[in-house]
């Protein structure tokens, strides 16, 4: 666990600098600014429970661009307790669904790092560690600016997350 708050330490404290230069360097007269979320999943509901199963926590930071795209990275322990990275430069969110305003839906796509021997197998195209992933969700603002969200993990698994401004 000491090594997963290391590297989850690490790679936020990397993705700000890099995510706030690209909004110094951006336009922002006619464009307005990112925001930038807080995540933080404390737990993961399994389709198919497994004895090898241990308890997944996430943390992460997500940007939201002024025009609905999004990007960012996730730490977390995986399933069978493995440092796991999830990076994804590529998502969008959609909001309002049907009308209600605190409803939205969202789809991420990246890069997972992680899945390594003996469980290697249990995420597709999985090549050292590495395999793409492709997560789509539905979020609910239940308190201005926090949200509930609800992330759909391939056939095996939904992550309750919650979410809200970096300030």
């Amino acid at each position: 666990m000491k090594n997963l708050r290391t590297l989850a330490l690490g790679a936020i404290v990397t993705f700000l600098p890099i995510a706030v230069m690209a909004q110094v360097n951006s336009p922002t007269e006619t464009t307005p600014e990112a925001k930038f979320r807080w995540q933080f999943s404390p737990y993961t509901y399994h389709f198919t429970p497994d004895g090898q199963h241990k308890n997944v926590v996430m943390v992460g930071v997500e940007r939201e661009h002024a025009d609905a795209k999004l990007d960012g990275v996730t730490l977390f322990t995986n399933s069978f307790g493995q440092p796991t990275l999830y990076f994804y430069p590529w998502g969008r969110v959609y909001k309002p669904i049907s009308g209600m305003e605190q409803i939205s839906f969202k789809w991420t796509a990246g890069v997972l790092y992680g899945y390594k021997d003996p469980y290697e197998d249990k995420v597709p195209l999985n090549y050292g560690g590495l395999s793409p992933a492709l997560i789509p969700a539905i979020a609910f603002e239940f308190k201005s600016g926090w949200t509930a969200q609800l992330n759909l993990l391939g056939t095996a698994a939904m992550m309750f997350q919650l979410s809200t401004p970096i300030i």
